[in-house]
C-alpha cells in the first residue's frame, strides 16, 4: 500500500486551480477552510436558502449557488450528504461543470453504487479523510493532520492523481499520510467499520451495558461513567499505541477481565452477524435500503425510518443522564469539536 506525505506532493498544483466545495456541513466546512488557509482559490456552493450560507460567509469564504460556482471550476468536490449527492449532480452539476474538470468525493458511495454516472470528459477522484470534519479542521489548525485515503476512478487528463495529492496536502492530510486505495475498498470498508464497530457496534455496546447496570439497580450516573464516559480514556490509549498500549496502561484486574470476558461478548455468532452486514454492504442491499428511506423524506433530513431511529435513541435515559453530568464538567465543552453555530 502506497503512502504519500507533503514531500511527495506539489501544493502549487491545487493553488493554481479554482476549487468549488459543494456543501458546508462537517466535511465541507473543514475542506473549505483548510484550503483557504493553504492559499487555494476556493468557493463554497450552496442553495440560496441554505442556513449554511451565512456561516460560510462569516468564515471569509466566497459563496455561490451550485450551477454558477461549477461553471469555471477546475475541481468540484461534492461534500453533501450521500443521499443528496445524486440529485444535485444530475440537476445542478452534470450539464454545467466545465469540460475537463475534476469531480471529487470524500466517500465512494455514489460512484461505487452507481448512483452518480459522471460525464465522460471528467476526471473522478476521491480524497477521504479518516476522521470527522470537525477533527480534520481542528487538526489542521493545530498544524497536524488527519490521514486520508486517495483513489482515482477515472483519469482523463493524465494529471488526476497529482492534483488529488495536491488537494489532500492542502487540507492537511500530507502531514499525517495519504494512503492510496480504490473506490470499492474505501466504500465497503468504511460502511462496515461504521456499522459493525465504530458507530453501530460501539453505541449498541454502550447502551446495552448501561441498561444491564441500571436494570440491576445501580445508579444511572455510575452506569454512565463506567459504560460511556470512560470510553474516551480507553480509546485515547488505543489510538496512541494500539490495543497492547491500552492493556499496558490499565489495571491488572481490567486487563484480566478484558481477556476472559471480551470473547463472551463478541462471540462467533457476533462475527457471523458482522459477516452478514458485510455481505449486505457488498451486494448494495444496504445502499438501496438507505436510499429508499431517504426518498421518502421531504425535508432532506432523513426518511421515516431514520427519524424514528433518532427519536427513539435521543429519548434514551443515557442521553438525559449524560447531559446532566457533562454540565458538571465544563472543561468538556472547552475547545469542543462540534459548534453548530459554525459547522
Amino acid at each position: 500500500m502506497k503512502i504519500y506525505y507533503d514531500k511527495d506532493t506539489d501544493l502549487e498544483l491545487i493553488k493554481s486551480k479554482k476549487v468549488t466545495i459543494v456543501g458546508y456541513g462537517s466535511q465541507g466546512n473543514a475542506h473549505a477552510n483548510n484550503l483557504k488557509d493553504s492559499g487555494v482559490n476556493v468557493t463554497v456552493a450552496l442553495r440560496k436558502d441554505s442556513s449554511s450560507w451565512p456561516k460560510a460567509e462569516q468564515a471569509g469564504l466566497v459563496v455561490q449557488e451550485v450551477e454558477e460556482s461549477v461553471k469555471d471550476a477546475d475541481m468540484v468536490m461534492i461534500l453533501m450528504p450521500d443521499e443528496l449527492q445524486a440529485a444535485t449532480y444530475t440537476s445542478n452539476i452534470h450539464k454545467h461543470i466545465k469540460r475537463g474538470s475534476i469531480l471529487a468525493f470524500a466517500h465512494g458511495f455514489n460512484i461505487h453504487f452507481k448512483k452518480i454516472i459522471p460525464r465522460e470528459d471528467l476526471d473522478v477522484v476521491m480524497v477521504a479523510p479518516k476522521g470527522p470534519g470537525h477533527t480534520v479542521r481542528s487538526q489542521y489548525v493545530a498544524e497536524a493532520g488527519v490521514p486520508s485515503l486517495l483513489a482515482i476512478y477515472k483519469d482523463v487528463s493524465g494529471q488526476a492523481k497529482d492534483i488529488a495529492l495536491s488537494y489532500a496536502s492542502a487540507i492537511g492530510a500530507g502531514r499525517a499520510g495519504i494512503i492510496e486505495t480504490n473506490f470499492k475498498d474505501e466504500t465497503e470498508t468504511d460502511l462496515f467499520g461504521e456499522q459493525a464497530v465504530l458507530c453501530g457496534g460501539l453505541t449498541s455496546l454502550i447502551q446495552s451495558g448501561y441498561e444491564v447496570l441500571t436494570e440491576a439497580g445501580y445508579p444511572p450516573e455510575m452506569a454512565y461513567f463506567e459504560c460511556l464516559h470512560e470510553v474516551k480514556l480507553i480509546v485515547d490509549l488505543i489510538y496512541e499505541g494500539g490495543l497492547q498500549n491500552m492493556r499496558y496502561s490499565i489495571s491488572n484486574t481490567a486487563e484480566f477481565g478484558d481477556y476472559v470476558s471480551g470473547p463472551k461478548i463478541i462471540t462467533e455468532d457476533t462475527k457471523e452477524e458482522m459477516r452478514a452486514i458485510l455481505k449486505r454492504i457488498q451486494s448494495g442491499e444496504f445502499a438501496e435500503e438507505f436510499m429508499t428511506d431517504c426518498r421518502k423524506s421531504n425535508d432532506g433530513r432523513g426518511g421515516p425510518l431514520m427519524k424514528d431511529f433518532r427519536e427513539k435513541n435521543s429519548s434514551h435515559s443515557i442521553e438525559k443522564v449524560g447531559e446532566e453530568l457533562r454540565s458538571m464538567m465544563p472543561w468538556i465543552a472547552q475547545n469542543k469539536l462540534v459548534d453548530k453555530t459554525k459547522n
